[in-house]
């Protein structure tokens, strides 16, 4: 499955540097933006797992970034965790009350910004940080890489297991298959959006076959796929 991505927003070049080489070293893909224009249209366009956002950029700052990001449906979702050097507590409340999940104040120590991200990444990509996923009477144990349905083990190739995987991550939201390429397969590798629907009837196959219950896979004509 793709790395979590993480998309910079900082105009200060030596900030951002020690960010990305962080951030990178544990092991996330990193986006990254100088503008809040810029960063707006990256969350819109590459929807990045998680967002961490200076306060003060130019033109548009890092507080009408997160009310835009907040209020529009494509990237409410995504969390955000804002970073500024003010520290009273009346900012903090503005930025939280603006949108924010999280505020962090300059300067800051690495270990526990990384700890923070992770937190915010357990609750959007749980099987990011090795969580056990559970939809109905499907589980998937993400540490053992297992599946069941029932109770009666699933075996599946490992796109299958991916997709499943992204599927329990977020049940009910549709996923186009683009952006099924994107999560399951990775930015860098060009495959055919067509072998996407090959997966998933693999993956509803095993599905059935497991208990002969019903297919949990719903088909959105025009859009994607989606679980239940």
């Amino acid at each position: 499955m793709a790395q979590p991505s993480v998309l910079v927003v900082e105009d200060e070049a030596p900030q951002r540097e020690v960010l990305v080489y962080n951030l990178e070293a544990e092991g996330f893909m990193v986006l990254q933006a100088t503008t809040g224009d810029a960063a707006l249209e990256m969350a819109r366009e590459d929807v990045p797992d998680l967002i961490l956002l200076d306060w003060m950029l130019p033109e548009v700052s890092g507080i009408e970034v997160c009310r835009r990001l907040k209020s529009a449906a494509d990237t409410r979702a995504i969390p955000v965790i804002m970073i500024s050097a003010r520290s009273e507590e009346v900012d903090r409340v503005r930025g939280l009350e603006t949108g924010a999940d999280d505020y962090v104040v300059k300067p800051y120590s690495v270990v526990e910004l990384m700890a923070r991200i992770r937190t915010q990444l357990r609750r959007v990509r749980p099987a990011s940080v090795g969580e056990r996923l559970e939809f109905g009477d499907v589980t998937l144990d993400t540490a053992e890489h297992r599946v069941f349905r029932a109770g009666n083990e699933l075996h599946l190739g490992p796109t299958e297991f991916r997709l499943l995987t992204t599927f329990m991550e977020r049940p009910g939201r549709v996923w186009s298959r683009d952006q099924l390429l994107d999560r399951v397969w990775g930015r860098d590798i060009y495959v055919d959006s067509r072998t996407v629907d090959v997966h998933v009837g693999r993956l509803r196959k095993a599905l059935r076959n497991a208990t002969g219950a019903d297919d949990p896979i719903r088909t959105v004509r025009g859009a994607g796929y989606a679980l239940g």
